[in-house]
């Protein structure tokens, strides 16, 4: 298999004296942090002025750089960096994130509460897909992908042969691989053309008893070829033919991948031309890979620099590693062995059983690459807030914006010293946070939020604003989760 650049892998390694001073850090992290006022509002301001990339310049460069990389590995980019942003200004541009979050967190936890409960498809109410089949709806109405945007992270691949380049969402929440296509009965908008079936040679339609239809959900036959559907539970869906494709990075290709050839498709998707699913599922494109690991690592939204997502590489030594737990009801979510959580240095009383999964697969706490701000539980939630404004006390208060009821006036400051938030999991690993990742700007003029939120269901979630600037590792063999600090 041939192999893309990773522009910045050959950092991923670190020197002996700075390992020392990671697993220093690990072991002790510093009780307070800095954060840099200045440098995140001028980033506020940057972000509305970014142009979208350029298509045909990434493309040669992907290209023509794929040879010298050690694993299978392709390009990050933020959502910002790719699709211009229809804002004017930066409080709106956070009301709209937070608005989708809202909706993203209701699909994991929808589909997780069914899950759990045993209830399946055929239980739901029916949907007329337009596809000449019967669907089934999980949440309703559906929500128009125009007005409220896509994923935050795609990568460039190309689909069938000749290659068609196209943006894909990353989501380490999802399973099956997707991507729109022609003819269209219902097709959102996306930055480039619409993929033509026709065009590829080596587009070929599933059969209904092959192992990839019956790893479906949700499937029914039409002359023997495989239909597929896919709802998300904020009312996103598609829904076409389920066929084998060649997916291309750079001059590295993959045959007979197992996708979603959608010719009905509303949802959160506008400006890619699909998914990539990245779960633990057997669909999923690390499992159809049979790769044994993969990373990513998470820029800056309001930054238009990229990173890299890789298969088959191994997670260094000095990753700060927890377990790899798995919901036996549902394998596509990843679940992180959290044991406790301190802020300033000290640990807070919450129960260990707190993040733990029960036997029916209910509770736990999972990393998603696809929701923004970390859910915890109401009570556990509160506990964590409590300390940080207790530890913030010199900080001017602001009003509450949207989901955070924790935000300050940062108007005439240009850095604060904070409360270090710090992840704690087995053996004594910590991960702390940098200031960055927890206390975000929602405006241009100062005012800074604590970057977490309660949730009244039972499953927290470690999201992407708080993995920012982390490689994340999912060591599948071993079952382990590894963080790698300031290494995107």
């Amino acid at each position: 298999m041939g192999l893309l650049v990773c522009l910045l892998f050959a950092g991923f390694f670190f020197t002996a004296p700075f390992l020392a001073y990671s697993r220093s850090l690990a072991e002790s992290p510093q009780p307070t942090t800095v954060l840099d006022v200045g440098e995140a509002l001028k980033k506020t301001k940057y972000v509305l002025s970014f142009q979208p990339a350029n298509k045909a310049a990434l493309d040669q460069s992907l290209s023509a750089s794929a040879s010298s990389s050690s694993s299978l590995s392709l390009q990050i980019h933020s959502r910002a960096s790719i699709h211009k942003s229809s804002h004017f200004d930066y409080k709106s541009l956070t009301l709209s994130r937070l608005e989708r979050d809202s909706a993203r967190v209701r699909s994991l936890t929808t589909r997780l509460d069914l899950a759990v409960n045993g209830i399946s498809s055929s239980d739901l109410k029916p949907l007329d897909n337009g596809m000449g089949f019967t669907a089934e709806e999980i949440e309703s109405p559906v929500i128009s992908g125009s007005s409220q945007g896509s994923g935050e992270y795609f990568s460039r691949l190309g689909i069938g042969k000749p290659a068609n380049q196209v943006y894909m969402v990353l989501d380490t929440g999802s399973d099956v691989n997707w991507v729109q296509c022609a003819p269209c009965a219902d097709c959102y908008q996306q930055t480039d053309p619409i993929f033509e079936p026709s065009s590829s040679s080596s587009y070929s339609p599933l059969t209904c008893e092959t192992q990839q239809c019956k790893h479906l959900d949700t499937t029914e036959c039409r002359n023997d070829t495989c239909l597929y559907e896919v709802s998300y539970g904020d009312g996103s869906y598609t829904v076409g033919d389920f066929v084998t494709e060649t997916i291309t990075f750079g001059s590295s290709t993959v045959d007979n991948v197992a996708i979603g050839c959608g010719h009905n498709n509303e949802g959160l998707f506008v400006g890619a031309a699909g998914l990539l699913g990245l779960g633990g599922g057997a669909l999923s494109f690390p499992s159809q890979l049979n790769a044994s690991s993969f990373s990513y690592c998470l820029v800056d939204r309001d930054s238009d620099s990229a990173s890299t997502l890789d298969f088959d590489s191994p997670l260094p030594p000095n990753a700060i590693t927890a377990p790899l737990l798995r919901n036996r009801q549902l394998d596509t979510f990843y679940y992180v062995g959290l044991t406790g959580i301190s802020v300033g240095g000290k640990m807070l009383p919450i129960p260990e059983s707190v993040f733990q999964m029960d036997e029916s697969g209910d509770g736990g706490i999972i990393i998603d690459s696809g929701t923004a701000i970390t859910r915890l539980q109401i009570d556990t939630y509160n506990v964590l807030r409590d300390a940080f404004v207790q530890g913030t006390n010199n900080l001017k208060s602001a009003e509450s914006v949207a989901l955070f009821d924790t935000c300050y006036d940062l108007s005439t400051k240009s850095s604060v010293e904070v409360p270090t938030v710090s992840f704690h999991f087995s053996d004594g690993k910590v991960l702390p946070l940098p200031a960055k990742n927890f206390l975000i700007p929602v405006d241009s003029v100062g005012t800074f939020c604590f970057a977490f939120a309660p949730t009244p269901s039972s499953i927290a979630i470690i999201g992407n604003v708080q993995q920012q600037g982390t490689r994340v590792g999912f060591d599948l063999g071993n079952s382990l989760v590894g963080f790698v600090p300031n290494k995107c």
